[in-house]
């Protein structure tokens, strides 16, 4: 798990007090991320109710290049039906695609290529865009390399923050511009 990726949504989400970060695994084990941190996971993926969220956010990883996860994929199905957002970032996307969330959805990833390479059926090529992280119709995908943009598309779906204040802090953490006080 890229542990990086998605801290800055989930920083944001847990300020707001509006929502509780729960952390989810494939089981009770201990999870090390590439980062070396080492995270206990509240619950398991079999026990995700999409009554029970206001979005599920899948982080990046090499384990995503490897295979696919049918729990997975079938959750996010489950959270799509359900209109509970999903977002993903890296090569998280790829469960995206497995699961077919792309269909007639603005979506980003790694590189159009990278889906095609690492997904043989991903045939929604007319919907990808050309940008660091993108939402479209309760889907959010992102580059490995947009993680502020990720955060912001998260923020925005939630209504953390009304869109001076969403502007405010991207423009503080992609470019380092912080308010000028009056």
């Amino acid at each position: 798990m890229a542990d990086w990726e998605p801290a800055h949504a989930l920083c944001e989400i847990k300020k707001s007090g509006r929502f509780e970060v729960v952390a989810v695994g494939f089981s009770d084990e201990i999870v090390t991320t590439m980062g070396g941190l080492r995270v206990v996971p509240d619950i398991s993926v079999e026990a995700m109710d999409p009554a029970d969220a206001a979005i599920f956010i899948l982080p990046g990883g090499d384990m995503w290049e490897q295979r696919s996860n049918e729990a997975v994929t079938s959750i996010l199905r489950q959270f799509h039906k359900a209109a509970v957002p999903v977002a993903a970032i890296c090569a998280a996307t790829l469960e995206i695609a497995r699961a077919r969330l792309t269909g007639g959805v603005r979506h980003t990833s790694n590189g159009k290529q990278y889906l095609k390479a690492m997904v043989p059926d991903y045939a929604d090529e007319d919907s990808y865009v050309e940008l660091l992280a993108v939402g479209d119709k309760g889907v959010i995908t992102a580059s490995g390399l947009g993680s502020v943009e990720f955060g912001r598309e998260i923020i925005k779906q939630l209504e953390l923050y009304g869109d001076k204040d969403t502007a405010l802090w991207f423009d503080m953490f992609k470019h380092g511009i912080l308010p000028i006080e009056d």
